[in-house]
């Protein structure tokens, strides 16, 4: 994957992660479902900690400055290194997407809750969607790069 289609590819998960938070603060009151399948709602709340409404207590300034550090790390190893882009371009996208909400609003919208029964996963929304999946893409092309590794060993 070439820098530029890594910088698109973040760029693009930021954007659809702004237009469903907008969509999801115009059309719902804070609180509200609306149920979607049996195993999935949408529900509006606001997360003024990280990523499932871990570490509260750390204030916003704090995240802030975390997301900032890890977009100037994640957008520097997009540039120099050639393995992983499909996994840091969706972490980078995810860090951006949760870093205008921290500026603009001071809190995180989410708005995906997946339960079973009373058992509710901690609402998300697609940025943490997309850093969850780049974190997983990166995880699996280590363990197959090192499968290839001690393979080739």
């Amino acid at each position: 994957m070439k820098t530029s289609l890594s910088l698109f590819t973040a760029l693009l998960a930021a954007i659809i992660d702004q237009l469903s938070k907008y969509m999801v603060r115009t059309f719902l009151q804070p609180f509200q479902t609306i149920r979607i399948l049996p195993f999935l709602q949408l529900v509006s709340v606001r997360n003024e900690g990280a990523a499932f409404g871990l570490f509260k207590g750390f204030g916003n300034t704090a995240f802030i400055v975390i997301s900032v550090a890890a977009i100037i790390l994640i957008s520097f190893l997009l540039i120099t290194n050639r393995e992983n882009r499909l996994g840091l371009s969706l972490i980078l996208g995810g860090a951006m997407g949760n870093l205008i909400d921290r500026i603009v609003f001071g809190k995180v919208t989410d708005f995906i809750d997946v339960f079973a029964g009373n058992f509710h996963w901690p609402a998300f929304n697609v940025a943490d969607s997309a850093l969850t999946v780049g974190l997983i893409v990166m995880v699996l092309s280590s363990l197959v790069h090192a499968k290839r590794e001690q393979t080739l060993n």
